[in-house]
């Protein structure tokens, strides 16, 4: 691990300081460099490259798990700290499910409720005596986007319009 620090920022500082700093030798630091990597480093460089391949097969949704499974399957048998240590360095990470419908009523019990005073009477023939609101949403692929509007009951005419990705 020191050593790995001494060659990102050998460029910044001196190896001598670095090594000064980090309290290694020189000569352990070079021999370091020329070493040829372990068997467990080979076999992670290919494990990412297959993580990596069953990750963009699943149009990059797979998470953990389903990689995990993904490699059983295939005849791989690692372990799941491994795995995920393996896919962080890797830059893989699973799609998060978003909820399916958003909630549009954020009930807060120590708001007086409303009063019903239209009380379903809605034949109004007069302009803007009564007018109506109401809040939806429209999935789209970046999330929900709100809509509020309000509606003038006797002349069943949009009064007002908003769009907003919050409520």
């Amino acid at each position: 691990m020191k050593y790995e620090v001494i060659e990102q920022s050998k460029d910044t500082f001196s190896v001598r300081r670095l090594c000064e700093f980090l309290g290694v030798s020189e000569r352990g630091y070079y021999a370091w460099r020329q070493r040829e990597p372990s068997q467990r480093a080979r076999e992670d460089i290919q494990l990412k490259a297959i993580i990596v391949d069953i990750w963009d097969a699943s149009h990059r949704i797979y998470g953990l798990p389903r990689i995990h499974d993904e490699l059983n399957d295939c005849g791989i048998h690692i372990g799941k700290q491994r795995l995920a240590r393996l896919m962080r360095e890797a830059g893989v990470q699973g799609k998060m499910l978003r909820r399916k419908r958003p909630r549009t009523t954020q009930r807060d019990d120590s708001h007086p409720v409303a009063p019903n005073l239209l009380n379903r009477q809605f034949g109004v023939t007069q302009r803007n005596a009564v007018w109506l609101t109401d809040i939806t949403y429209i999935e789209t692929d970046e999330g929900y986007l709100y809509t509020a509007a309000v509606l003038d009951l006797g002349s069943r005419e949009v009064v007002g319009l908003a769009l907003a990705d919050h409520m």
